[in-house]
């Protein structure tokens, strides 16, 4: 089975252009994202585009700020408080990587939390290791997303999560023991990393290497989400973590790249844009 993400993401956006049309109705205006972009990296830009478009498909306001990648850091901050204290903004994100004069962390951590739409704050990422009520990190949202899309009974299974980035690593691996799965998180310096991964009925990859998971390191019937974007040495085609081609003869699901993960991680940021929006709204 591949596990179209795409798919599940049209149908998401379908719910979502409906009840941000009853928000309408009943708030008197939509969600409001404010995106900020520094520099020009192709691959932020492609991002911040996806993004743009998906807001409008689902009638979310939304406004890209662009800034030259010369900013400074205070400059970047000051623009960060602005938007924190303008009542008419719901969502902020701030598109990352950042430029290297710039420490990101303290970027993140400058976003009101109720206003941060990637749950990457210090507040919100305590609350979901806390388990308490929170905004979900886009890409691990959207991976149990797609594991339910799939049929797949994440209870009782054994999850491998490679990759323990703060961004999807370990927040998957959070989410998955809360569905009740028994979770491994392994990383570059796992011993007899084949064997861990073969042991996986659910195995996530998201180490940003081309095809590094290969056919031998997946257990038969195993469920394989492949998180990885990168652009294959041999034809310069997007392609995952995972060597799709052999993989999809051993796994009985797995998600493509793209259509796989992607689309799903920009609707999930379009769910937590309305949930922050009816967050702040009940709040008044």
């Amino acid at each position: 089975m591949i596990i179209k993400g795409k798919e599940l993401s049209v149908s998401i956006k379908d719910a979502l252009k409906v009840r941000v049309s009853v928000l309408n109705d009943q708030y008197g205006r939509t969600p409001n994202l404010v995106v900020i972009l520094v520099g020009d990296d192709p691959g932020s830009v492609s991002y911040v585009t996806g993004k743009a478009k998906a807001a409008t498909e689902v009638g979310i306001r939304n406004t890209t700020i662009r800034r030259e990648a010369t900013i400074t850091e205070s400059e970047l901050l000051e623009l960060v408080d602005e938007l924190n204290n303008d009542d008419d903004v719901d969502g902020i994100l701030v598109q990352l990587p950042l430029p290297k004069h710039i420490d990101e962390n303290k970027v993140i951590a400058a976003i009101s939390p109720e206003k941060d739409v990637d749950a990457f704050h210090p507040m919100n990422v305590a609350k979901l290791w806390l388990k308490q009520p929170c905004i979900l990190p886009c890409t691990p949202k959207g991976i149990i997303k797609l594991l339910h899309f799939a049929g797949v009974d994440i209870a009782g299974k054994e999850a491998v999560v490679i990759g323990r980035s703060n961004i999807v690593g370990q927040p998957v691996a959070k989410l998955l023991l809360d569905a009740n799965a028994t979770v491994t998180v392994a990383h570059s310096k796992t011993k007899n990393l084949a064997e861990v991964a073969r042991r996986a009925d659910i195995l996530v990859v998201a180490v940003g290497r081309e095809r590094f998971v290969t056919a031998d390191m997946i257990k038969p019937g195993a469920v394989v989400i492949d998180v990885g974007v990168n652009r294959d040495s041999r034809n310069g085609k997007l392609c995952g973590d995972v060597d799709f081609e052999e993989a999809q003869n051993v796994a009985a699901a797995i998600t493509p790249v793209p259509g796989g993960v992607g689309p799903m991680t920009i609707t999930c940021l379009m769910e937590n844009t309305v949930e922050v929006f009816v967050n702040r709204m009940n709040k008044k």
